[in-house]
């Protein structure tokens, strides 16, 4: 998260109007790319899908008494299939916001009450106590005096790499992050995902100081016997165990609280991440285009070349009369009438529920083809919802936890991430380059699994366990990560046609004609470039000084972060061996305030920020709306006609229509 604002302005710069970056792939790199990337993105979804339904049935299971898998499963997939037909993208925003707020209540609430209250609450007791029972605990075998209470474990190495490809490729190739984080406009958008990275690591340092903690403290309890089963803890059910014991029944609400609130987030994302893959990178781009265009530069609506793409090449060669019939004459949304009637009139259509009809021989059939795009996701979305029902039965029957999920499952999506940053970062990229990297890149992966697992106990007869053994699946990130980058950039640096400078604006300028020609992305600067004329488009350079406060912003937030993250925090762990009650009292207590500062500025801080904002638009469209009556009036005084005749009614009403508009 700390190094996608980076990326997000270099995409917002070069292909302002792509949503995705599947559609970057297919701009540059042609149908076969576009098909190996639909298919890693698909894969991812599923993904980070299985994953969100093994952990909430499984959760629910432990909350819900009697409760089958089966019946689980069923209450989720409802949960994500219906938040997507109610909500939307749009709603998402908000509703991910109050969710955001649930959980930070219910982390500050299992906080104080196991931190803060009952007989060892207060000051630092319950700190201490927890302290001291854990540290009789035998720990696992490879860290340092088998202690828990040290940073120096080989197991948490060799997660701290697996996690990193996990999440890298959730967060460079997951189509649900893509399609909210590149609706933020740039300097906010910078600025929200560094804020994001704070606050996500609140929660899972909280509730591994807290639940984590007074699970290990319970145990010693229990003559250092644990209290769940490995099974148990591979499934994520520490949380709701401790949230039981500790809080009784308000602890099992909050945590059946706080898993609907992710839950249904997260999965309704999926799900309308995997229906936009079908709908508009499947099914609009290969199956039913609305248009079947001749590359890049052409019309969408028409299928023939814009008129900047006619050169005085192209009109030497085949002559002025052919040049001019061949060129797009279809003319800007913004200056076209009959898109004008047609958007009124099918407004007062959609609230008397009657269907749409667009007459406008220019634009009408396109915004035709788009509603039919609209009700075909909405079924996709029914589709993928009824899909995940038999998805979650297998799961039950498989065995399969959130653990292997979680560890083994991204060494499949990995080989998809350095092709896809790539993509977007160097002009050099081949197709050739990015096929080869990410589909060798997975086969390699796969196999490094598969042979390290065999070295253990079992062979690959005992799959489950071996292939989610920790050097097993180093084994596979690492080779899947290693191989995919070296081949992207070896084949594309042997197959690339980028001679220079100006072969590399040819290649960015196919990312830049990514538009939707009803909502042209020219219009998005309106602000930022006043004196642009209707249809024209700001240049890679004056794009580049917009963005250059969100760039820096970008530059170095990240590398003050990575320090934080990479230099500071790790070092001050690793400089800590077997921790003293005094360093373990210093480590809980500065990860408690963290979480509280986080909650202060998620709670507060967000809806004040909101608040002002509204309030200065409202006072701003007050401001429009007084000069707006001046103008009429004014007018309307100098139609006033000297043969007394009184009103010229022409023109008052045309002088109204046009503020109505």
């Amino acid at each position: 998260m700390i190094l996608f604002p980076v990326l997000s302005v270099q995409f917002k710069t070069r292909a302002p109007g792509a949503k995705t970056f599947l559609q970057v792939i297919h701009a540059r790199f042609g149908f076969v790319a576009h098909v190996v990337f639909c298919f890693f993105a698909l894969l991812m979804n599923f993904m980070v899908t299985i994953c969100l339904l093994t952990a909430s049935t499984a959760l629910l299971q432990a909350l819900v008494k009697d409760a089958s898998g089966e019946y689980c499963v069923i209450i989720m997939a409802t949960l994500f299939g219906s938040y997507s037909f109610v909500g939307g993208l749009g709603s998402t925003f908000y509703v991910s916001y109050f969710n955001t707020v649930i959980i930070f209540i219910c982390l500050l609430s299992f906080t104080v009450s196991i931190f803060y209250s009952g007989e060892n609450g207060g000051s630092f007791k319950a700190i201490d106590f927890i302290y001291e029972k854990v540290y009789c605990l035998v720990g696992p075998q490879n860290n340092e005096e088998r202690s828990y209470i040290t940073f120096w474990s080989e197991g948490a190495i060799i997660w701290a790499v697996q996690g990193f490809f996990a999440t890298a490729s959730i967060t460079f190739c997951d189509q649900a992050s893509w399609q909210s984080r590149i609706a933020a406009k740039p300097v906010q958008g910078v600025l929200g995902f560094f804020a994001a990275t704070y606050i996500w690591f609140a929660i899972p340092s909280t509730i591994g100081t807290t639940l984590g903690l007074a699970y290990l403290a319970k145990t010693a309890d229990n003559n250092n016997t644990m209290l769940l089963d490995s099974g148990d803890v591979d499934q994520g059910l520490v949380t709701v165990f401790m949230a039981q014991s500790t809080m009784g029944l308000a602890g099992s609400y909050l945590v059946l609280t706080m898993l609907i609130m992710a839950v249904m987030s997260s999965g309704s994302g999926e799900v309308m991440a995997i229906s936009s893959i079908v709908v508009y990178d499947i099914y609009q781009t290969h199956i039913r285009p609305f248009k079947k265009t001749r590359g890049t530069g052409h019309c969408v609506l028409c299928g023939e070349v814009k008129p900047r793409e006619a050169s005085s090449d192209t009109s030497e060669k085949y002559g002025e009369d052919h040049f001019s019939s061949k060129v797009c004459q279809c003319p800007l949304v913004s200056e076209c009438n009959a898109c004008f009637e047609d958007v009124k009139k099918n407004s007062i259509s959609k609230e008397t529920n009657q269907q749409k009809i667009y007459k406008c021989q220019y634009h009408g059939d396109y915004r035709a083809y788009l509603d039919s795009l609209v009700s075909f996701k909405s079924w996709c979305i029914l589709w993928v919802t009824i899909g995940l029902v038999p998805v979650g039965m297998v799961l039950q029957v498989s065995g399969v936890d959130l653990n292997y999920v979680m560890v083994c499952g991204f060494i499949l999506t990995t080989p998809s991430f350095p092709p896809a940053l790539m993509a977007i970062l160097w002009s050099k990229t081949s197709a050739l380059g990015v096929i080869v990297g990410s589909v060798a890149g997975l086969a390699g992966g796969i196999t490094a699994n598969f042979i390290t697992a065999s070295t253990y106990e079992g062979g690959l007869g005992n799959f489950l366990r071996n292939t989610s053994q920790d050097y097993s699946v180093l084994a596979g990130s690492t080779t899947s990560f290693g191989l995919s980058l070296l081949l992207t950039i070896v084949v594309s640096l042997l197959t690339n046609k980028i001679q220079s400078d100006k072969d590399g604006l040819v290649e960015w300028q196919k990312v830049r004609d990514i538009d939707n020609p009803l909502n042209p992305w020219n219009e998005l600067f309106k602000e930022e470039f006043p004196d642009l004329k209707d249809g024209e488009k700001p240049s890679y350079d004056e794009l580049d000084k917009v963005f250059r406060t969100a760039k820096w912003t970008a530059y170095i937030g990240g590398a003050i972060s990575l320090i934080i993250f990479i230099v500071v925090i790790p070092g001050s762990m690793a400089s800590m061996h077997v921790l003293d009650k005094e360093q373990f009292r210093a480590w809980v207590l500065v990860l408690q305030l963290w979480a509280f500062i986080m909650a202060a500025i998620v709670i507060v801080v967000a809806p004040v920020e909101e608040i002002i904002v509204i309030f200065r638009q409202i006072g701003a469209n007050m401001k429009n709306a007084r000069w707006s009556l001046q103008t009429t009036n004014a007018k309307r005084s100098n139609s006033i006609q000297d043969d007394g005749t009184g009103v010229d009614l022409v023109s008052y009403n045309a002088d109204a229509n046009g503020v109505n508009a």
